[in-house]
């Protein structure tokens, strides 16, 4: 029998249809976007359409509402953002008919961003970002998960069963006064491991070692070649790969277009571009410094994150030994590593806020000490514990 990975999201995207008439689930290729869909729509008889298929790609784009109308009264449309004509037709088929739970749509870029969207069924649509696999759903500590969606069609590694490191219910123990802690044995080598295994299902299924690293360099070769060139007219494809690299190597650094336009020979737009386009791909990801100005937060240099630690691990060429070998990657790499394996839990569990995630803010290494009150003592209770970045 083949053993299954729950996904945290599975909840979410159950509630979702209960009251939306269209879902769509967009997250990087292979990180499970349709496993998760048709699991959870399966029960509640969605049938499936990807447009991964020349044929259903060109009846779409020919004749968007006919072939609307010869679907199901349920489906799953897979990788909408091949066909961004669709969705003018998908918001006259949802005005003249919204019932809840009809269409769950998957893409593998921001469909919102599509220079060609038709329409981007603003108030008719509810959007759920898919990441790979976190920790807490590599350990199947996955709670409250509907019963048509507990098995995820997803194959598990052989070998990897609960962890007491991943608890899913750590951030709302964190922000509701505490988690409690408890003495565990230290991962050691092994946390170098799970930062070059990364998150996605397909490479977790493959041999430890060149073969899952193998999986992983074909994924960005694959994805740069046809995703990137579905979105826009590349010049410099070399110079587009090279950022990639860049970016694996100085994961968590500070985003400097300008530092980065010189050294690549083109200009800071291009860059600026570049970047833009590896995050609507989810390749890349950027992330604000905390301040406790909301308008510094968005004004401050943003870090610049590669997507998953398995696909810069990948890009770089490097195995778990010469990554616990380099303290200075290997520090880059579990600030990466440390927010993305939690995002799947990051999600609210109150039922007043369930769609609103927890920010995420890179935390200073700095330990600022702060100076003492006239009194002697310390100006305030977490003096000296750090700081939330202020950059």
């Amino acid at each position: 029998m083949t053993d299954l990975y729950p996904r945290h999201a599975a909840r979410q995207l159950a509630e979702a249809l209960a009251w939306s008439p269209a879902v769509l689930v967009h997250g990087p290729r292979q990180c499970g976007k349709t496993t998760l869909a048709r699991a959870v729509g399966g029960p509640l008889g969605h049938s499936y359409v990807s447009f991964d298929d020349d044929l259903a790609r060109r009846t779409a784009q020919a004749d968007p509402a006919g072939f609307l109308s010869d679907l199901p009264e349920r489906v799953v449309l897979g990788e909408v953002q091949r066909v961004p004509g669709l969705f003018a037709a998908l918001k006259t088929a949802i005005d003249r008919r919204p019932v809840p739970g009809r269409f769950i749509l998957t893409g593998s870029s921001n469909v919102l961003l599509v220079p060609k969207l038709s329409d981007s069924l603003a108030g008719r649509m509810h959007i759920l970002r898919l990441h790979p696999l976190s920790q807490s759903e590599l350990a199947r500590q996955v709670p409250d998960t509907p019963e048509p969606a507990r098995d995820q069609a997803v194959q598990a590694e052989p070998g990897r069963g609960q962890s007491p490191h991943a608890g899913s219910g750590f951030l709302d123990a964190l922000f509701n006064g505490g988690p409690r802690f408890q003495t565990v044995e230290r991962l050691g080598t092994e946390l170098a491991e799970r930062v070059v295994a990364g998150g996605y299902p397909a490479a977790l299924v493959r041999p430890k070692g060149r073969w899952r690293a193998e999986w992983y360099r074909n994924y960005v070769e694959t994805l740069v070649e046809r995703d990137v060139r579905d979105l826009a007219r590349i010049r410099h494809f070399d110079a587009l790969r090279k950022l990639l690299s860049v970016a694996a190597a100085g994961t968590a650094q500070l985003f400097n277009a300008t530092k980065l336009a010189s050294s690549f020979g083109v200009s800071r737009v291009t860059i600026a571009d570049y970047v833009a386009l590896l995050e609507r791909v989810f390749l890349l990801e950027r992330t604000q410094p905390w301040h406790g100005s909301r308008f510094r937060r968005l004004a401050k240099t943003p870090k610049l994150h590669l997507g998953d630690t398995g696909l810069a691990c990948a890009v770089l060429g490097i195995d778990a030994t010469s990554l616990a070998g380099d303290r200075p990657l290997l520090g880059h790499m579990l600030e990466t590593f440390g927010p993305a394996r939690i995002r799947g839990p990051r999600l609210r569990s109150d039922e007043r806020s369930r769609s609103r995630p927890y920010p995420r803010y890179p935390w200073n290494r700095a330990v600022r000490p702060e100076p003492p009150a006239p009194g002697g003592g310390p100006r305030n209770p977490t003096a000296g514990r750090g700081t939330p970045a202020r950059r």
